[in-house]
């Protein structure tokens, strides 16, 4: 089976990349691009993995190569019946063992020029965690710095389409990281997809070029950063985004919209405070909430939770935050494309 192993290095090389694993392993993390084709489902998965405990290592490799077998013969007919005679799959499972060994040698009995990915996923994971590691500190980190409703996204949107380097981690993560951030209806990816997403959107960089990146907590939301990317934007340099408290205001009325459309999960999420402000504040919010008053809600936060949070962490954190480049900026205009052109410009030697 050796002459049928490939590396990682080599997955450009390959018409398709195929995840054999069961569909809960490929939703929790899969190679970027790779289909799920499971040899198991999540329940024949668990029903061999007992059998090995329960009863013995030959019985479960006897019942679980008759489901593979089986599996594959449906893959056969269905998934994989377009391919052409000279299509060259790349195929993996958790540690490059028997599910993948299995249907990438049936492939090859076919006529495919099939490969087994060396390792599997745990070998692709293990260089995710390495590229964590060792890609940010080539990063020329530019910071966008200041307070929530400042418009910090709505800017880094508006610089990657003015030609820019950006790293949208509240998109990567699918939460805005702040206390509203979560996304009624969307789930976060794992902290694996997340990782994974990261390390491929940092190997797309140009080092010599800056790549401007939103502040952002250890955290966002449920998923980590990594300690080298956030090193690198803590020591990275800071541009200051300034708005009004008006235009704040009005941003994060636009920007959590459909959040008063579900006044229940606000609420929930209002209640969540209870610790960092007194009942009565709290109840104070509540009551906006049912009364439809959204302007009012987002000066009342900005003035006693976002501001105050921000002052703490910021000026903690980020050590070229007194140097800052200042912005002002604002982010309900129109033209906040051409707003950040003129701060490409201005940052430019």
């Amino acid at each position: 089976m050796k002459h049928l192993l490939a590396s990682l290095d080599k997955l450009a090389e390959f018409d398709e990349i195929i995840d054999v694993r069961s569909p809960l392993e490929y939703a929790d993390d899969h190679i970027p691009g790779a289909i799920n084709a499971p040899v198991l489902s999540n329940e024949e998965r668990v029903q061999v993995g007992t059998l090995y405990r329960q009863v013995s290592p030959f019985e479960a490799s006897r019942t679980g190569a008759a489901i593979v077998a089986r599996n594959i013969a449906r893959h056969l007919e269905t998934t994989f019946a377009d391919r052409p005679q000279g299509w060259r799959p790349l195929v993996y499972c958790w540690r490059g063992g028997k599910r993948s060994g299995s249907m990438t040698v049936m492939f090859n009995m076919i006529g495919w020029r099939a490969r087994q990915l060396d390792g599997g996923y745990k070998r692709y994971r293990g260089a995710t965690l390495e590229a964590l590691d060792a890609l940010p500190a080539a990063l020329q980190c530019v910071v966008l710095v200041g307070p929530t409703g400042s418009g910090k996204t709505r800017l880094l949107t508006a610089l990657d389409q003015a030609g820019a380097q950006t790293l949208d981690l509240e998109r990567l993560a699918s939460h805005r990281g702040s206390l509203l951030g979560a996304l009624p209806g969307i789930a976060q990816p794992s902290q694996k997809r997340f990782d994974t997403l990261l390390a491929a959107r940092l190997r797309e960089f140009d080092a010599s070029q800056p790549v401007y990146v939103e502040a952002e907590s250890r955290k966002i939301g449920s998923v980590a950063l990594p300690p080298a990317l956030l090193q690198a934007m803590h020591q990275g340099n800071c541009v200051e985004v300034i708005s009004t408290r008006e235009d704040r205001a009005a941003f994060l009325q636009q920007d959590y919209a459909q959040l008063f459309e579900n006044p229940d999960w606000l609420k929930a999420q209002l209640q969540r405070l209870l610790g960092l402000h007194s009942r009565d504040v709290i109840n104070s919010w509540l009551r906006m909430v049912d009364e439809g008053r959204r302007i009012d809600l987002a000066r009342e936060l900005i003035d006693r939770h976002y501001d105050p949070a921000y002052t703490r962490s910021c000026h903690t954190h980020f050590t070229q935050l007194p140097q800052a480049l200042q912005m002002p900026f604002r982010p309900n205009d129109p033209d906040v494309v051409d707003q950040a052109r003129a701060l490409l410009n201005s940052a430019r030697p």
